[in-house]
């Protein structure tokens, strides 16, 4: 796993040796972010990165140009490792590192004061199989409408199998891809 591009292009990125994951290729995190370019991101967003992980997403974001990133993870293995990488990318002044549960913290408002403008949802697939209202992805949805920007971006990773509900509160499905066997649904959140 690497930084595609940006300004630390091809930088490798450490990752816990026992973690049993999901990480994202890199074949799939350029096209991801070939789409993010659509929508004029990440260049200048204030970016959360939910489930982060090793901060594959965060970081490559940081590297594409995004201004600050908020990285919520669980695990404290994982955290570890997690500012080992920002260290490494020479982005601690740009990043929080936050250990808690994404569900019940949302992207919480950062440093620099701002609502986001992009955030990666990117939860273990087992919760994410039901994407009902009163799931725990929809409750997350409702937090998030509390804490990004309108016309912000919620990209949400899941199962191939899973399809999103159309809309969730202010935010609502503006395009879903796949690849391999994960689908990404890519919100925004609409001016009602």
């Amino acid at each position: 796993m690497r930084i595609i591009a940006g300004s630390k292009r091809g930088m490798k990125l450490l990752s816990p040796k026992t973690q049993v994951s999901r990480p994202i290729t890199d074949r799939v995190k350029e096209s991801l972010f070939s789409v993010l370019y659509k929508y004029d991101l990440p260049s200048g967003a204030i970016v959360a990165d939910l489930f982060c992980g090793v901060g594959s997403l965060g970081l490559e974001a940081l590297s594409r140009g995004a201004e600050f990133v908020t990285f919520i993870e669980q695990d404290m293995k994982v955290i570890s490792v997690l500012n080992k990488n920002i260290e490494r990318a020479c982005f601690v002044k740009e990043s929080k590192v936050i250990r808690a549960n994404a569900f019940k913290l949302g992207a919480p408002i950062n440093k620099v004061g701002r609502k986001y403008g992009l955030v990666f949802v990117d939860p273990p697939y087992a919760v994410t199989m039901d994407v009902q209202g009163g799931s725990r992805l929809g409750g997350l949805m409702d937090l998030l409408g509390e804490q990004v920007d309108y016309d912000g971006v919620v990209v949400v990773r899941t199962d191939k199998k899973v399809s999103l509900l159309e809309q969730y509160g202010e935010f609502r499905v503006i395009e879903r891809r796949r690849w391999g066997t994960m689908a990404v649904s890519i919100l925004q959140k609409m001016d009602e």
